[in-house]
């Protein structure tokens, strides 16, 4: 069950007692700001666990596929879950578990700055080759995107002020 107050970070820390530790400890494996990481699992799910894409709708009445595998709180799609797992050495990660979750996007920022030079706190950028993938950041795909380029500002807004609420509030 997603927070009540998911935009408020320090009452989501409060009501998901576990979250705040499992998201520091990405942060201290990874060097990528809690507040970011939150940003984007923000936008990506909104902290839904089980989050999928929705369906398309075949003549508007029959469900029908799913147009990616993207699933969990980090919205990871089956590659680049498998990437994950095998490169970072985790084998027994789930999508579905916020500590895994937390990791996976902790890793995946951690090698976009690592391959693309994207700064640890730069949420938008690192947003946009978290959507595009690292080649397609690094191709610009995004540049004709003018809906993601909003959502990658929402989210750099979201962790700025996700950052502001985490200075103010006392976190064990």
């Amino acid at each position: 069950m997603p927070p009540k107050n998911s935009d408020n970070l320090c009452a989501t820390f409060r009501e998901k007692e576990d979250w705040y530790g499992e998201a520091q400890k990405s942060y201290e494996k990874w060097g990528i700001p809690v507040s970011v990481q939150m940003a984007i699992m923000h936008q990506e799910s909104h902290f839904v666990a089980d989050a999928k894409p929705p369906r398309i709708w075949l003549l508007g009445i029959i469900p029908w596929f799913r147009p990616s595998s993207a699933y969990g709180y980090a919205q990871a799609k089956d590659e680049t879950w498998s990437d994950y797992l095998d490169k970072a050495d985790r084998w027994c990660a789930d999508r579905d578990d916020f500590a895994d979750a937390a990791d996976f996007v902790g890793w995946y920022c951690s090698v976009s700055h690592a391959k693309l030079g994207i700064p640890r706190w730069d949420a938008k950028n690192l947003y946009l080759a978290y959507h595009e993938g690292n080649g397609g950041y690094q191709r610009k795909s995004y540049l004709n995107k003018d809906r993601l380029k909003r959502i990658a500002d929402k989210v750099a807004y979201r962790a700025r002020l996700f950052q502001s609420q985490l200075d103010t509030c006392k976190m064990n």
